[in-house]
């Protein structure tokens, strides 16, 4: 089984607007609401490529409920923990000549919270995957990823880690699976400018002698780089298309290489799929559908 672990789900409204106007009422051209946060995003793109998962986190409140029914509406298993005070956040997307982001807080999540999130991953068994994916949210202590791979030592779990700085870094230790930075965040890892892909392959080696198995770097419209456990580099050009969003893409790309290396066993088919995965996401509004990923691949 997968599980995908999202801290602070959230829904996202997006409007369109011809422009932005600080200190005005601005009437929206177009709206659309897309549920997410990068582990539900995985668990949206794995469901569609038909691989079982469960999303598991933390939910709060009428935002919290819709998230929940979205997920069931869609297939998905869920076993959220449930914070009684609060509500899941409320992100909004302004689309205009620039695009403008306000990202909502989140509830506040408590001690007790979570070791009832670790209690529930102790159904997790030997040789699942699980998803640790995205930022830590302000009341959750920093070592909260460290702590979940420790409560899980020993049943052989592959971690699939998609983070950044030393919320990544500390993970290596226990050896994930799968890493997956993009070229900007492998270059603030090092404090240098990586601008070529022996570069990219020359850092990333450096991650796996620290403890990654694999280490795949997304490069946005240029495609990715997979080191894999061999240490075998792989390149893989992606589709050109027009870019619509880019939200989504990066979580896309992991779900896609979780959902090919489950099938096939094979990292340049994981790769395949996992590039094909991100750049449909990226050609459209939203997260991409079964159908969009495989036109591409």
């Amino acid at each position: 089984m997968i599980y995908t672990i999202t801290l602070n789900p959230a829904i996202d409204y997006t409007v369109h607007v011809d422009a932005l106007c600080e200190g005005q009422i601005i009437r929206g051209e177009k709206e659309s609401v897309f549920f997410g946060g990068k582990g539900i995003n995985v668990s949206n793109v794995l469901n569609e490529l038909g691989v079982a998962n469960t999303a598991m986190g933390f939910v709060a409140g009428f935002t919290g409920d819709a998230i929940e029914k979205w997920l069931s509406d869609k297939g998905i298993a869920s076993d959220f923990v449930k914070l009684e005070n609060g509500f899941s956040r409320i992100n909004v997307k302004i689309r205009s000549k620039k695009e403008t982001d306000i990202n909502g807080k989140g509830p506040d999540i408590s001690e007790e919270n979570l070791n009832s999130l670790l209690k529930k991953l102790d159904r997790v068994t030997y040789g699942d995957t699980v998803v640790l994916a995205g930022s830590i949210p302000p009341t959750v202590p920093s070592d909260i990823y460290e702590r979940i791979m420790k409560r899980l030592e020993g049943k052989n779990v592959k971690f699939a880690v998609d983070a950044t700085g030393d919320l990544l870094l500390k993970t290596l230790k226990y050896r994930p699976f799968l890493i997956k930075p993009n070229k900007d965040e492998l270059s603030e890892i090092f404090s240098c400018e990586i601008s070529t892909n022996d570069d990219i392959v020359k850092y990333a080696t450096i991650l796996t002698e620290q403890g990654a198995k694999n280490v795949l770097v997304s490069l946005g419209s240029y495609g990715a780089i997979l080191l894999d456990e061999t240490g075998k580099s792989h390149y893989m050009e992606a589709h050109k298309g027009n870019t619509v969003n880019t939200v989504g893409a990066g979580d896309s790309m992991v779900a896609g290489f979780i959902a090919g290396y489950e099938a096939t066993g094979d990292y340049e088919y994981a790769l395949k799929l996992g590039t094909a995965a991100g750049s449909a996401t990226a050609f459209c509004e939203g997260i991409a559908t079964e159908k969009d990923i495989k036109a591409i691949l």
